[in-house]
């Protein structure tokens, strides 16, 4: 049966209602014709005729794998590197500098996406601390498939927006032959970083405690109960002293008192008195 590319307004609330439950994400109506592009693809994939079929897939026992997919197809964002280059600009120029020398400064990207910002978080830290030195960076998202892009750490050229020239020579290996037009990233840069796929919306897994943790552009598709769990969840996970750092269209103002507010969109979580 061909597959519909309609959706009736009751279907479109079940979907709402479905990634609200998995993910904490808040679809407004307006993005209804994006659900419809993105999801249509895969009703024709499997054959199916409606979304009302669709959903029954997602939300039967054996639909664990589809779900999953749908999960992915919702939930990519566009990303680049050096993205509100003023974060980075704090982490080389004050975190670092205080940071004890000889301990691991570990670092979490918990909205990692295609990994654009943690191989940019590698780069300054390469700079700032030396290729060899000691530093960690934790990359997770929800989505398995930006994921797996994120820790193959292969872009093509014209996704260098926002790398310089100079960083984009020093830790990144230019494509020849089959994979003319693209670039890896540095193997040297790749050993300091780790991926998991973490749905920040459940109980978090044991994966230790961070000096630094962004989590940007994320919250802008969470209502405000949402923002409270996560950013509680997050803070859990921060060495005293820590930093969160969000983005810049986003505000932990009413959400969590445990951090302080150390300059627009960078909090910081008190250290631990003597």
């Amino acid at each position: 049966m061909p597959a519909s590319s309609s959706i009736t307004d009751a279907e479109f609330a079940r979907f709402q209602q479905l990634i609200y439950q998995i993910a904490g994400i808040t679809l407004a109506d307006s993005k209804q014709v994006l659900l419809v592009g993105r999801l249509g693809k895969r009703l024709r994939a499997l054959g199916l005729g409606s979304f009302g079929q669709y959903y029954q897939l997602v939300t039967s026992p054996s639909g664990q794998g589809e779900r999953q997919t749908m999960v992915d197809l919702l939930t990519t964002n566009e990303t680049y590197f050096f993205r509100e280059a003023a974060h980075f600009d704090f982490l080389r120029d004050a975190i670092v500098p205080a940071h004890p020398r000889g301990q691991n400064l570990e670092v979490w990207s918990a909205a990692a996406s295609t990994g654009e910002e943690i191989y940019t978080l590698a780069m300054v830290l390469a700079e700032s601390m030396g290729i060899h030195g000691a530093w960690r960076i934790l990359g997770s998202d929800i989505s398995t498939q930006v994921l797996a892009k994120a820790e193959r750490g292969h872009y093509w050229l014209e996704r260098t927006r926002g790398l310089p020239d100079a960083y984009r020579h020093k830790y990144c290996l230019k494509g020849v032959r089959s994979q003319e037009g693209s670039f890896l990233i540095a193997p040297e840069l790749r050993q300091h970083t780790r991926f998991r796929q973490i749905n920040l919306n459940t109980s978090l897994p044991d994966i230790g405690l961070f000096h630094v943790i962004f989590l940007r552009n994320v919250m802008i598709y969470f209502d405000n109960d949402t923002k409270r769990q996560v950013v509680a969840r997050l803070v859990q996970k921060l060495h005293p002293g820590g930093y969160l750092i969000v983005g810049h269209s986003e505000s932990l103002n009413g959400i969590n008192e445990r951090v302080q507010l150390v300059r627009p969109t960078i909090y910081r979580l008190p250290p631990r008195t003597p």
